[in-house]
């Protein structure tokens, strides 16, 4: 038995207007295989326009796969209805919603509604999983702040308190650190790991913040921007020099010996 994320030959992508007619469809990644385990923060890597939403919005089913399958701990993910999938799958978008008047404990409670149902009465059994979520985090001091007054890192640690309580196995956050300053990044970061190892979870994350990701993460899903990905520890990938293929520009080259970009020479001069 796999425990974790197991994709194999999938493709991801879109159908453009009146493409769906004719049954054609505009993939952007395609054949993709690749593992992330239980235990262990995946990063997931690649230039602009690479894909890294695309496949996480297969994977949270807000979008239908083109083809191949996704298996979580042997099931297949891409089955699951929605309630399901609510379930099984805690998902942390980039959009920074409107909380109005709601607590940060408001908020982690709405993570309990899969298990609720649409009258979203907690039981003792769902304050308990509201209250392991936020402790998890490490923000009770914050649980009873209106969230429209917490920084843009407290926001997010209640975001992902959210997510935890609704007890899934596999956590997918998009671009989660995208608003944060560099020290919220190092801690947020740092907090998925600790849970990723501490809950058993599958830990996936997209993120710009390639230099910090190579640090903390167990494994890399680099996506090569042609539709292809390369996957490993991240050491294999700077090593193997997928990492500059990927990112290297004119006037930036990544230095997988001390895993940062430098200037080359001559540039800026």
């Amino acid at each position: 038995m796999v425990s974790g994320l197991v994709l194999s030959g999938l493709t991801v992508g879109y159908r453009a207007d009146g493409a769906l007619r004719r049954g054609r469809a505009a993939p952007v990644l395609s054949g993709i295989d690749a593992v992330a385990g239980r235990g262990e923060l995946t990063v997931l890597l690649g230039p602009n326009g690479a894909g890294k939403s695309t496949l996480l919005r297969t994977l949270a089913g807000l979008q239908p796969a083109l083809g191949g399958s996704a298996a979580l701990d042997d099931g297949d993910l891409l089955a699951l209805r929605a309630p399901a999938r609510a379930r099984r799958v805690g998902v942390v978008l980039t959009d920074r919603p409107d909380p109005g008047l709601l607590t940060g404990r408001d908020v982690v409670e709405l993570g309990r509604l899969p298990h609720t149902g649409t009258g979203g009465v907690l039981g003792p059994a769902d304050d308990a999983a509201v209250d392991t979520a936020i402790d998890a985090v490490r923000a009770g001091p914050l649980a009873g702040r209106p969230l429209a007054r917490l920084s843009d890192g407290e926001r997010q640690r209640m975001m992902v308190a959210r997510a935890l309580a609704q007890q899934p196995s596999l956590l997918l956050l998009d671009e989660p650190s995208a608003f944060l300053d560099v020290a919220a990044r190092v801690a947020l970061l740092g907090l998925l790991r600790r849970l990723a190892r501490e809950q058993g979870l599958c830990v996936l994350l997209s993120t710009h913040d390639l230099e910090l990701a190579l640090r903390l993460a167990d494994r890399a899903w680099l996506l090569d921007g042609a539709g292809g990905i390369v996957t490993g520890t991240p050491d294999e990938l700077a090593a193997s020099g997928a990492v500059g293929a990927a990112f290297d520009t004119d006037e930036l080259v990544f230095d997988a010996g001390s895993g940062t970009f430098r200037l080359r020479s001559g540039a800026g001069a």
